[in-house]
């Protein structure tokens, strides 16, 4: 989980640096073509078939998971790399809030009320993050940054779903992969595809390596690790980018903004603990 974090971190910088000469859907279409060929190759040689025995699975699982890739991607192109990478890792929050809607909803379980703290605890940091941000007239890629985050929520309960059913994690990621590709290719296609430079196929192949071993040993994190212990490591990627946006992209370390990180962060690490412990509930 740590190698990946810092791999997804530099995969941000590539980004951002790319997207200064291509559209958002031109770089999820060669990132997710290199995951594909990377993938096939890695079946080959483990001797895995992609063939599966759950598509829609995995149809759900790469829709949610690639939207929520993109909004990521065209966040990043707008906004600091560190905070753009921090609102996307509110997906931790987000499970809160979908756990503490199905509660009241259903009433199947009680609402913790450390579980709504975590929430509203996180969305202050949200606001606090974004207050730059807004001052910027960027508030359009803060939201897009925050829907990718709460998408990237229901792709995560996907991806254990697919680990239980005993998909291997290079199956998962293929179909991640063929997804990416399908929409980069059909957002990218309305103004069509950039000439390549050299600066540009080295940015791309940069992005689509990190991003598909970074894919790999996430998927593998979640599928055999602790939940809780993957949560809180996951949030090293918000540091890894802020170190690379200040020393890299000048970007400026406000007060607030470094507050809101930790109270995000924070938020995010009670939520998966709270979710890791057993809910009572009531009898009917």
């Amino acid at each position: 989980m740590v190698i990946a974090t810092l791999m997804f971190a530099t995969m941000g910088v590539c980004v951002k640096l790319a997207s200064a000469d291509y559209s958002t859907g031109e770089i999820m279409f060669y990132r997710s073509v290199i995951g594909i060929v990377m993938m096939v190759f890695l079946a080959r040689s483990q001797g895995i078939s992609l063939a599966t025995r759950v598509p829609v699975n995995h149809f759900w699982r790469s829709v949610t998971g690639v939207v929520s890739m993109y909004m990521w991607f065209y966040s990043v192109g707008g906004l600091p790399v560190a905070t753009a990478m921090t609102l996307n890792y509110m997906s931790s929050v987000w499970m809160a809030v979908f756990m503490i809607g199905g509660a009241l909803l259903f009433g199947t379980s009680k609402v913790d009320k450390r579980m709504v703290v975590s929430v509203l605890l996180g969305f202050v940091g949200v606001a606090l993050v974004l207050q730059p941000t807004m001052a910027e007239n960027q508030w359009w890629y803060g939201l897009i940054g925050l829907l990718s985050g709460m998408i990237s929520a229901t792709a995560y309960l996907q991806v254990g779903a697919l680990a239980r059913a005993g998909e291997p994690v290079t199956r998962i990621v293929f179909y991640f992969s063929i997804a990416g590709m399908v929409l980069g290719f059909i957002t990218a296609l309305p103004a069509g595809l950039h000439p390549l430079t050299f600066k540009g196929v080295f940015l791309h192949l940069t992005v689509g390596v990190l991003a598909g071993f970074a894919q790999i040993l996430l998927t593998r994190a979640y599928a055999i690790g602790r939940t809780l212990v993957n949560a809180s490591l996951q949030y090293l990627g918000i540091a890894f980018a802020a170190i690379y946006g200040v020393v890299w992209f000048s970007d400026p370390m406000s007060t607030s903004l470094f507050i809101g990180m930790v109270m995000i962060v924070g938020a995010g690490m009670c939520a998966a603990m709270l979710k890791s412990k057993p809910v009572s509930t009531k009898s009917r």
